[in-house]
């Protein structure tokens, strides 16, 4: 698979601390790692569903 898709960019803006292990999983598989910690992620599929489990706890801008 080529590199050359659509890239998103999401910011961790609410703590994971107390959420559901899921919740938390989800925060950690995507790499962030700290509150207003930002990573540059392509759109696939595996990364859409990893944002909507827990999309309460972040903030996605399309690039």
């Amino acid at each position: 698979m080529s590199n050359t898709g659509k890239q998103i960019k999401v910011t961790l803006v609410r703590s994971p601390f107390g959420r559901l292990k899921a919740h938390r999983d989800c925060v950690r598989g995507l790499g962030l790692r700290r509150l207003h910690h930002s990573v540059t992620l392509i759109d696939t599929p595996e990364v859409r569903g990893m944002i909507s489990k827990a999309s309460f706890l972040l903030r996605v801008e399309e690039n």
